[in-house]
Order: C-alpha cells, then sequence, then structure tokens
C-alpha cells in the first residue's frame, strides 16, 4: 500500500464518519425545527 493509496482510504473513512453522523443530525434538527414551528405557530 502506497502513501496515496492510505491517504485515499483515509480520506473516504473520514467523510463516511462524517456523512454517518452528520446525517442523521441534520435530520434530527430538521425534524426539531418543525416541530417548534409548530408548537409555537399554534
Amino acid at each position: 500500500m502506497t502513501v496515496h493509496e492510505a491517504s485515499g482510504r483515509r480520506k473516504a473513512l473520514l467523510v463516511f464518519g462524517w456523512a454517518w453522523v452528520g446525517l442523521p443530525f441534520a435530520y434530527g434538527v430538521y425534524a426539531l425545527i418543525q416541530k417548534v414551528t409548530l408548537l409555537f405557530a399554534g
């Protein structure tokens, strides 16, 4: 394994890790904002 292969694998793992955590978090924030707006709209 060369340095570039290890670097590319590390970058792919980093992107996957951020997506694994970030996408559900972003959806949760989106759902929370929708519910808060419904709570204060009525």
